[in-house]
């Protein structure tokens, strides 16, 4: 049967018509979508921004992302979140608040999927030693990488380089390339994407110090955002266990985050009567928390970085992770020959000490510790 024949498919609704009766006038459709770089033929029931979450999931790159860190290493345990379990967490907020908003969801979990897809080994740690490395290359960004994986480096399909995404999920990484620049303005669903990340990782970065015994909830409450945030929980459950305590307190929040970018956005949305995608983009409005909230976040956020990412502990992780990137940059740089062979054809095209990053960036922690110890420690 063919996928162009719909006369074969009774019933189908198409996803035009889906959209058409569930996004709002702001939302990004998929008909007004640019398309791709290399053009292909549309799919009779799978939209675009559909095709680009499954390819992005199928990716090499995407799979590697379970063996990543996010903040601490497999060294302390197998509970704190990997760089997958922390995008799939970012891809769930975002999909909440986009059904919310009504804004489109498959292009929100296709930039939720794609946006720390080319971080490198040993989290932040290791993409400012690889940033250190490439300084007289134009320097290393997870974000920009993330588009050269994407455009260049995983090719898995027949006729063109790459995923060929849209250029919708493109241009939104693109932003997160080049946050400074105030000449762009990115979709809502971008925006959106963004805020997600935020009430993501303050709140799995708060479970994952207690869990791990870098905090205690009694230290964290010395923050505003998490002793209310105590205060709700203790005011709803008595003689919570400490695991349970930990745990609804996660909970509760992600949902006052949630919710108050519900009511700051919604309140705006409703009232600004935009018409389009691209009047949206052009509202001096962005999609993140009302001022107050904003306000309680930066400080717990200020609070995190002294007591958790500058813990003694964390640094040492960080500080031994930095020294064998460099140590690893420095031996293939020498030894090129060690490179496999897509990375040292690429060589040849983007110069070898760029290729020789894109390759440690693609490792995950553990086969980076297995080529330091094998070639170069």
């Amino acid at each position: 049967m063919s996928l162009d024949d719909r006369s074969l498919l009774p019933g189908l609704q198409t996803y035009q018509e889906r959209e058409a009766a569930l996004l709002a006038p702001y939302a990004m459709r998929s008909i007004d979508s640019t398309g791709r770089k290399h053009p292909e033929p549309e799919h009779p029931y799978r939209g675009p921004f559909q095709r680009d979450r499954d390819r992005i999931l199928h990716c090499s790159a995407y799979r590697r992302l379970s063996g990543k860190m996010q903040v601490f290493t497999g060294e302390m345990g197998d509970y704190p979140r990997t760089r997958l379990t922390h995008t799939q967490e970012v891809a769930s907020i975002a999909r909440t608040i986009a059904r919310a908003l009504q804004l489109n969801e498959d292009l929100v979990e296709a930039l939720a999927l794609f946006h720390d897809i080319g971080h490198p080994p040993f989290g932040h740690a290791g993409e400012d030693a690889l940033d250190e490395c490439l300084k007289d290359e134009g320097g290393f960004s997870h974000n920009q990488h993330a588009l050269t994986i994407a455009e260049e480096i995983d090719v898995r399909y027949h006729g063109f380089p790459g995923l060929n995404l849209t250029r919708e999920v493109l241009d939104g990484q693109g932003v997160r390339a080049d946050k400074q620049n105030p000449d762009l303005h990115p979709l809502l669903e971008v925006q959106l994407v963004d805020a997600a990340d935020s009430v993501t990782y303050d709140a799995h970065d708060t479970d994952d110090a207690v869990k791990l015994g870098l905090l205690s909830l009694d230290e964290l409450a010395e923050v505003p955002l998490i002793r209310e945030t105590l205060q709700r929980v203790n005011e709803r459950f008595e003689g919570l266990s400490p695991r349970v305590l930990r745990q609804t307190l996660v909970h509760e929040l992600i949902d006052y985050q949630v919710s108050d970018v519900l009511r700051h956005c919604g309140r705006y949305l409703a009232d600004a009567k935009l018409s389009s995608a691209r009047q949206a983009r052009r509202a001096q409005f962005f999609i993140g928390p009302s001022s107050e909230v904003a306000a309680q976040k930066t400080e717990l956020e200020r609070f995190l970085y002294d007591r958790v990412y500058r813990h003694p502990e964390i640094i040492r992780i960080r500080e031994q992770a930095q020294s064998r990137l460099r140590r690893m940059f420095a031996g293939y740089l020498r030894q090129p020959e060690l490179l496999t062979k897509r990375y040292l054809t690429r060589s040849e095209s983007v110069g070898l000490p760029r290729s020789v990053g894109e390759y440690i960036a693609g490792m995950t922690d553990r086969f980076c510790n297995e080529q330091y110890e094998r070639y170069f420690s």
